[in-house]
């Protein structure tokens, strides 16, 4: 272990235990700093009691340092992977070890916190088959949603990845917002080009119940789309406050998941609980699949799939109607539309 690593490793564990942003980025920021410099120059100023006055380094953060160059692991260290060796949540055995992936992630290219690299790399310490990167599309201009020009230099980016993924493969994928009229919010070609297509209501979440149904139909009609994100949008808890879910015939829309073969998402953020357990319930009653997927924003965040690991098996979803359970050839399969 470096001193790199083992600061990016707390921030990890911070990430997951949901601590606050500022105590997360002080370890992050710190690593960032010492990545700059050769290993034997944050030994030099280690020893020389120097470190402290490089900007972004404070006293807890040099404490770190202090301990790796001394051959010990930091008790800070010690003390995070003793609490997070158990699961986020009770519950979710076996179907916790069952799942291979995560299709709902996002970089630092919309609203996620880190590169694509470090999404990558934490994916893989965490025994990831695979994950599918998408970022917002353009009208969530909140979340600096991707523009067709970003989308496409970030489709070259994953591009040049793919021979250095350290045995986890990236997908390519979006997050597209369903616009109002339940089209998509990218353009048709690159949706085309994407491996994973998640579409997700991001406003107009109070639109009337029959209005709703008809946008969330005609989105999961669309041959392009793969996965229904979060469909109720409701907030339980959380630093954003609460939302009531949206009000939509859930078993029409579920019917037209099932028919057109498109996943409903079991989000597992602890905030968001989407969908609520009756529609999980009839989401399996209509024959739907499903995809537990962490909406992570931060690498931290990737292992909030315990949330919902543990709520899958509590509405008693088979894991082999979760696409997330399944190996990357027959997800791919799925994702093609060739096993149709």
């Amino acid at each position: 272990m470096d001193a790199v690593d083992a600061l990016r490793e707390i921030a990890f564990w911070l990430e997951r235990e949901r601590a606050s942003t500022y105590r997360v980025e002080a370890f992050r920021t710190a690593a960032d700093v010492l990545s700059a410099l050769a290993p034997a120059d944050v030994e030099r100023r280690t020893r020389e009691g120097s470190l402290k006055r490089l900007k972004g380094l404070g006293a807890r953060t040099v404490g770190v340092v202090e301990d790796v160059i001394a051959g010990e692991v930091p008790d800070y260290l010690a003390e995070l992977r003793e609490r997070g060796a158990t699961p986020l949540v009770d519950g979710g055995d076996p179907l916790r070890g069952q799942l291979r992936g995560d299709l709902h992630l996002h970089s630092d290219w919309s609203d996620g916190g880190s590169p694509i690299e470090e999404m990558l790399r934490v994916a893989n310490r965490l025994g990831r088959e695979y994950i599918a990167l998408t970022d917002h599309s353009p009208r969530l201009t909140v979340a600096r949603g991707l523009s067709p020009e970003r989308l496409r230099e970030q489709l070259d980016l994953i591009a040049g990845l793919e021979d250095d993924t350290e045995g986890t493969t990236l997908l390519s994928g979006i997050e597209v917002d369903i616009l109002d009229d339940g089209s998509l919010d990218q353009e048709d070609e690159l949706l085309e080009r994407l491996e994973v297509v998640v579409a997700s209501a991001h406003s107009q979440l109070r639109m009337r119940a029959p209005a709703m149904t008809r946008r969330l139909r005609k989105a999961v009609a669309n041959p392009r789309t793969r996965i229904l994100g979060h469909c109720t949008g409701r907030l339980v808890t959380g630093g954003r406050g609460t939302r009531p879910p949206s009000e939509f015939d859930a078993r029409a829309v579920f019917e037209a998941c099932a028919e057109h073969d498109v996943a409903v998402e079991i989000n597992a953020r602890p905030e968001r609980q989407d969908p609520p357990d009756d529609l999980i319930a009839v989401a399996l009653d209509a024959g739907c699949l499903f995809s537990i997927d962490s909406d992570a924003h931060a690498p931290g965040q990737l292992d909030f799939l315990d949330y919902g690991a543990a709520r899958a098996m509590a509405c008693g979803v088979p894991a082999e109607r979760i696409v997330t359970t399944w190996p990357l050839d027959r997800l791919r399969t799925w994702l093609s539309r060739d096993g149709r």
